[in-house]
């Protein structure tokens, strides 16, 4: 398939090469701070609707590079479709978020239905952005990590402290462990269809690492995530990952050293000075604006990202938040944020 990579500044930098000026994306910058979304999703009905629903997510993808012209789009889905495709009932409740049904905390993972056919709309999906999209623009792909992923289907929900996939991971390892090999599966088979179908890079959602230990960390952050970056290296090869392990704090090192991914996304906890001194010299890294301070937008906006842009300015680095974009936050301070990165350049 066709990269680009001449021409993709996003997808060059991936590729270790820093830029002039940084690329820039925002995670979840499909989605609610858009009238244009809010208006189709009013028209649309419901988000897994949304999301299974080829043409409206494409038409969402491409809402934020049509208004912004960021250097990435990513893919508008949900982590969750890998579990609803594992054979679980998936819905969103209207603010409180999704549910999965049965929670594997009282059921037997065993006695689940696998449906993959669920995840062909979302790979359509892919086809049509592609070919919507100008050959500049890198397109990205995602998944859910198995940890996170698993947190949900055991609860049945989102939760705090992710106390019951915790509990099932220290008391059953072997139950849990067959949890996160089916999800390890088909989160393999899942991002190389997206490949196929035309996304240039894929970016590991682990929104959920850092409530583990370091042992646990290793263990069901570390090693699955290594096993799907190796089972997509050994389809596509050349096609770079992003691991975006949030919360991990120092553990950020040996997941960088030891998982194989080609580029790091930093949470808005880390102090970028600090991993631009203990990470790999040369990984790219994608980061990591609060997005409290993207809402703040003014002086204090200003401030952050040139903090950003300095810290990181000797690596390749992509501008992006530290965490998913905020529905309340102001179109303005999004376009002044675009103009600040693009205005300054960081490397002679």
């Amino acid at each position: 398939m066709d990269n680009h990579p001449a021409t993709q500044p996003l997808l060059a930098t991936l590729r270790g090469e820093r830029q002039n000026r940084p690329p820039l994306w925002l995670m979840r910058q499909a989605g609610r701070y858009l009238p244009e979304y809010r208006a189709l999703r009013a028209e649309k009905g419901g988000f897994l609707d949304l999301c299974y629903d080829s043409e409206s997510a494409a038409e969402v993808t491409l809402q934020p590079i049509r208004r912004f012209g960021f250097d990435g789009a990513i893919l508008f889905s949900d982590i969750l479709v890998v579990p609803h495709a594992l054979g679980q009932k998936l819905w969103f409740e209207v603010g409180e978020g999704p549910r999965l049904a049965p929670p594997l905390a009282g059921a037997n993972f065993a006695d689940l239905t696998p449906q993959p056919d669920l995840l062909a709309p979302i790979i359509e999906t892919v086809r049509r952005v592609k070919a919507a999209l100008a050959p500049e623009t890198t397109f990205l792909g995602f998944a859910g990590s198995p940890w996170t992923v698993a947190t949900y289907m055991v609860a049945g929900a989102g939760s705090r402290d992710h106390g019951l996939a915790r509990r099932m991971a220290y008391a059953e390892p072997a139950r849990f462990g067959a949890i996160i090999e089916a999800i390890i599966t088909m989160t393999i088979d899942y991002l190389c269809a997206q490949i196929e179908a035309g996304v240039d890079a894929v970016q590991l959602f682990d929104s959920w690492a850092g409530s583990l230990s370091p042992q646990q960390f290793h263990e069901w952050v570390i090693a699955p995530n290594k096993r799907i970056v190796a089972g997509v290296k050994a389809r596509h090869p050349d096609v770079p990952i992003i691991g975006f392990p949030k919360g991990a704090g120092a553990k950020l090192v040996d997941y960088a050293e030891q998982t194989g991914v080609d580029a790091l996304g930093l949470d808005e906890t880390l102090d970028p000075r600090w991993a631009d001194s203990a990470l790999p010299r040369n990984m790219p890294v994608q980061g990591n604006l609060d997005p409290l301070a993207l809402i703040a937008g003014g002086e204090t906006l200003d401030r952050a990202v040139d903090s950003i842009l300095d810290a990181l300015s000797s690596r390749p680095h992509i501008f992006n938040l530290g965490h998913g974009i905020l529905p309340d936050t102001p179109i303005e301070n999004v376009e002044r944020l675009v103009d600040r990165v693009r205005g300054q350049t960081v490397m002679a």
